[in-house]
């Protein structure tokens, strides 16, 4: 299906109509690399008044060494006043949007009366501190609430100079939680009024220039942890993902499929046509590789007696890569006994419309300015009836694979087709040179040619 629609971006159809694959790159690092916005000097101890957030590290020093040597000298501050960095535990904390959500009444100024401690825990985003007021915006899975720190009161619970001791040593990027109240700030904001707080995590990095954002592709790519932390659209789609492999194997297991695990290392390559990764297998003393396909290993259980099985698996192959095509990524295989290529279409169609209409909330949906409808019946058409209406001629009224060429190159496919020694190959390249890029909406192409089939 070309043109990839936002929802079947994630789930792309194979050619054998049996099998989707969910792309997916998200390379984890082992830690996190905090913010450079608005931040207290990272060595000496903030406590001028009127420090407020327009001062900081400056981008372009974001990832320099000297900006990790500033804090660790801060960790030793830190620990040398009594305050552990690094915290063992954190009480049970509320999700800031629940918060917001069950306070949404109060008036700007109000503070609430119900008598409910609340607890909040997230990473720093924004900072401003004051003379005897601090504001900290902080973020949690679920989204973000103000930190109302107000020193007579932060110093009441927790001793003199702890509020010296929050304007020197809280920065953006931190994780930290604290207890209090709901209030409403007299600019309307909802705000969680802290009696106590503490760093459960001290920042060691920084992340990207908040004003300027995250939006280097590569760089969110190689870097997935700070894109999840800049952007939020990205963790909005690896949220859909999960919620998109939940339903299919909900949708399958509804109808009987069984999922199954199969072997990741095989003999020998088998199921597509790709290079594979090689390896080597120490206590068997053979070399091996990582499988490019599923299809072989679940052929088996079918032949074993199994009638309806799938397997969503990792697959690897030793390709090209870009942003777009990943070598390692998951695919969904499913096989049903007795059933043929026009079941695997309607049972396709079906699990799609399923998974848009119970993630989504709807089989409409709008991409790059395009429209897409996942509603049924999706288009079903032949291969040879797309290149007939491209050339506007039957492809058997070509006499030889000369004259078919000829045509081909009459109607703009170009140099592509030299060389090219068969009826089949020809219509392949036709189709893929003029065709494919029109099929926006959801398109079944069938009956390939056998000469471009990889087990023809």
């Amino acid at each position: 299906m070309a043109g990839e629609p936002a929802f079947v971006g994630l789930i792309s159809l194979r050619r054998e109509l049996i099998s989707s694959r969910l792309h997916s790159r998200w390379n984890w690092a082992r830690s996190c690399r905090m913010c450079t916005s608005p931040d207290s000097s990272a060595t000496k101890v903030a406590s001028s008044k009127g420090n407020k957030s327009g001062t900081g590290e400056k981008s372009k020093d974001a990832g320099s060494g000297e900006f990790r040597g500033a804090r660790l000298a801060k960790l030793d501050q830190m620990r040398e006043a009594g305050v552990q960095p690094f915290a063992y535990e954190c009480p049970a904390a509320q999700p800031a949007a629940s918060i917001q959500q069950a306070y949404s009444y109060l008036a700007a100024g109000e503070e609430s009366e119900d008598g409910n401690e609340l607890v909040v825990a997230g990473r720093i985003y924004l900072r401003r501190v004051f003379g005897k007021l601090a504001f900290f915006t902080v973020k949690d899975d679920s989204g973000s609430i103000q930190l109302y720190c107000e020193k007579k009161k932060v110093e009441e619970n927790m001793g003199d100079g702890s509020f010296k001791t929050l304007k020197a040593f809280l920065d953006t990027g931190d994780i930290v939680t604290a207890k209090g109240v709901a209030k409403r700030t007299e600019k309307g904001e909802l705000s969680i009024n802290i009696s106590e707080y503490s760093v459960l995590t001290k920042a060691l990095q920084p992340l990207p220039d908040k004003f300027h954002g995250f939006t280097d592709i590569e760089k969110r790519y190689r870097q997935r942890h700070l894109d999840l932390i800049c952007n939020e659209s990205s963790k909005s789609a690896l949220r859909a993902r999960s919620r998109i492999v939940s339903r299919i194997r909900r949708y399958l297991e509804d109808r009987d499929f069984i999922e199954m695990e199969t072997p990741v290392f095989h003999a020998q390559a088998g199921g597509a046509e790709a290079k594979p990764f090689e390896t080597y297998h120490n206590s068997l003393e053979r070399q091996l590789i990582l499988r490019i396909a599923t299809e072989l290993h679940l052929k088996r259980l079918i032949v074993g007696g199994f009638e309806r099985i799938f397997e969503v698996g990792r697959v690897f192959r030793n390709e090209g890569i870009s942003t777009r095509h990943n070598p390692e990524f998951t695919s969904l295989e499913l096989y049903q006994a007795y059933a043929d290529y026009n079941d695997m279409m309607d049972l396709t169609e079906d699990l799609i419309c399923d998974a848009a209409v119970n993630v989504m909330g709807s089989t409409e949906l709008e991409y790059q300015g395009t429209s897409i409808s996942l509603s049924k019946p999706w288009q079903r058409v032949s291969m040879h009836e797309l290149v007939e209406e491209k050339l506007g001629s039957s492809v058997r009224s070509f006499s030889s694979v000369d004259d078919l060429r000829k045509a081909a190159i009459d109607a703009g496919v170009g140099g592509v087709v030299e060389g090219v020694d068969t009826t089949g190959e020809l219509v392949a390249k036709i189709f893929e040179e003029l065709c494919e890029a029109e099929l926006v909406q959801p398109t079944f192409v069938t009956d390939y040619p056998k000469e471009v089939f990889a087990f023809h």
